[in-house]
């Protein structure tokens, strides 16, 4: 009970206490007199003069900032009308458990939901038209089924959880907890799934040609590494996700989606990664005259550079000029949306984005698969030293005394050339480049240069790991690379030995020490599965992606 100061009752003479008027309280239907309780309002007056004095209270509390005492307030009870036990007072005059047993809070609440599933894609139905894509037990697919529920605004839920069924049971059962004018009550809701393909599901279905859009990709080279490396990009990005079909082509991939915004959607990831330009057509394939609709089919052609990296380049003399004299003969260090270029013999270095390329449209000088082994007899640094960071890789100027490995022992034919791989090469090592002096070539932009420029022996590209190579031939890798599933359109034209032999040289640029970017943008995966004379071996000498770098592939038990 809280006593205000009564302002019309003077104070007691030398108290800080005033006088207060008996009053009568009610408590549950009982009726009592603060006089009644004489021990609890008991108090003492002292002289307020007095410091070393205080008042004295046994129960009470003085709240010094509003001036009030505060006492502890006792609620009274009343009993049940149905089962006769003690209980707080309340509208019904019934305890909990009797109320819970006479009101039904879920009474008009749904206990029984059907929902549309495409078994195909996995998608469920979100009306009238949009399709979810939710995994089994997820918390996308626990607030598609709540949100299906009607006349669930009308009390508040607490919380939702699902309760385990059999998968193939086609049942989706949901455990609702929820309350309403203070009762609480969990209750569970079915969901039965009915199977119902989607319109692109239904489509394929139909007619697995029957495609809308398709995406052309073509490269114009005599290897795949660079569908290799793209291959790994889409998975990692999950940029085919819409793909009808998948086919593998003569020099390039062809992708088939069911909607032309998914297409172009796909295009500009492309885009994102590689320097590419496209054209695009549209075939009409049927007419409606009374409701003016069109039906097209639309076909994409999407042309990746032939520039690769590691490719040797003669640039144009316009673009030369235009980047500020560099080169001519430059090699490509790097390509993404840009290529990468680096004049080995000065070590400056530019990018091109994808419009500067195809506005001059330069092919390249000499490809990888006209790399020459050779073997350092000796190597110098520059005086001054000069060196170069570029995108993380780091060139160091050096010159090279060298003699291919083919001739060694058989003539005395050495060369001396200027090299970027200073801080890679040392006496006795092998490095791979390209031999101008015995090359064939025809280029009509090398033609242009020479009587201005002088053309080297040489061009070293890398340093050689082939010995480690040999050694580990034969022997498993520590990680794998998952594959999109795609067709081969004629089998007969795959050279699988060739195909081969790109994959294998993909598969060492990713192990490559000095490139580790490459593998920062691929997701390698470790292998589980291993026997144990294999695990030692690739404990031993395996190829050289590191651990840390692996990825566990996911695998889901049912361990119930």
């Amino acid at each position: 009970l809280t006593f205000k100061p009564d302002h019309d009752h003077d104070q007691l003479p030398g108290s800080s206490i005033s006088r207060r008027p008996r009053h009568r309280h009610h408590y549950g239907g009982t009726t009592s007199s603060v006089s009644s309780y004489p021990a609890l309002f008991a108090y003492r007056l002292l002289p307020v003069a007095d410091t070393s004095l205080k008042v004295e209270l046994s129960t009470m509390v003085e709240d010094q900032d509003a001036g009030m005492f505060n006492v502890k307030q006792t609620i009274g009870t009343v009993l049940c009308c149905r089962c006769g036990i003690k209980m707080h007072p309340n509208a019904a005059n019934m305890c909990v458990s009797c109320l819970r047993s006479e009101v039904d809070i879920t009474e008009g609440l749904q206990k029984h939901v059907v929902i549309s599933h495409c078994p195909n894609c996995d998608r469920y139905l979100q009306p009238p038209k949009n399709w979810l894509k939710a995994q089994w037990e997820s918390k996308e697919l626990l607030t598609f089924c709540v949100k299906r529920l009607k006349n669930l605004n009308k009390v508040t839920l607490i919380n939702a959880a699902f309760v385990w069924t059999e998968p193939h049971s086609k049942r989706i059962k949901v455990r609702l907890t929820i309350q309403k004018e203070g009762l609480e009550k969990a209750y569970v809701v079915e969901y039965v799934q009915q199977d119902h393909l989607c319109e692109s599901c239904s489509r394929v279905a139909a007619n697995p040609d029957q495609w809308v859009a398709s995406v052309q990709l073509r490269q114009h080279v005599s290897h795949r590494r660079t569908f290799f490396y793209l291959e790994q990009l889409i998975l990692k990005h999950d940029a085919a996700s819409k793909a009808i079909k998948i086919k593998q082509m003569h020099q390039g991939i062809d992708f088939f989606f069911g909607n032309r915004s998914h297409a172009v959607k796909f295009m500009e990831f492309l885009r994102s990664v590689v320097p590419t330009k496209s054209r695009d057509d549209k075939q009409l394939v049927s007419h409606d005259v009374k409701s003016s609709n069109y039906n097209y089919k639309y076909t994409f052609s999407v042309q990746i550079s032939p520039v690769c990296r590691e490719d040797l380049i003669c640039l144009p003399r316009r673009l030369s000029s235009s980047l500020g004299n560099i080169g001519p003969l430059v090699v490509c260090t790097k390509v993404t949306n840009s290529i990468a270029l680096l004049d080995p013999f000065t070590l400056r270095h530019c990018h091109l984005d994808s419009d500067q390329y195809w506005r001059h449209g330069f092919k390249s000088l000499m490809t990888s698969r006209q790399l020459v082994e050779y073997i350092v007899l000796n190597i110098e640094i520059t005086s001054p030293p000069m060196e170069a960071k570029i995108g993380g890789a780091r060139y160091l100027l050096a010159d090279a005394e060298v003699a291919r490995l083919s001739d060694f022992g058989l003539n005395d034919n050495i060369f001396w050339v200027r090299t970027h791989l200073g801080h890679l090469l040392n006496t006795g090592d092998h490095a791979l480049g390209y031999d101008l002096c015995a090359a064939n070539s025809n280029d009509s932009e090398l033609e242009k240069y020479k009587s201005s420029l002088e053309v080297p022996e040489v061009v070293l590209i890398k340093k050689s790991y082939e010995e480690a190579w040999q050694r580990k031939r034969g022997k498993p890798r520590k990680y794998k690379l998952k594959h999109l599933e795609m067709e081969v359109e004629d089998r007969a034209r795959v050279d699988e030995e060739k195909e081969r032999s790109d994959y294998e040289q993909f598969q060492r640029d990713i192990e490559d020490e000095e490139n580790p970017e490459l593998r920062f943008n691929l997701s390698l995966y470790r292998k589980e599965y291993q026997e144990e004379s294999e695990a030692g071996s690739m404990a031993d000498d395996a190829a050289a992606a590191p651990l840390e770098e692996l990825l566990a592939d996911l695998v889901l038990l049912d361990e119930r």
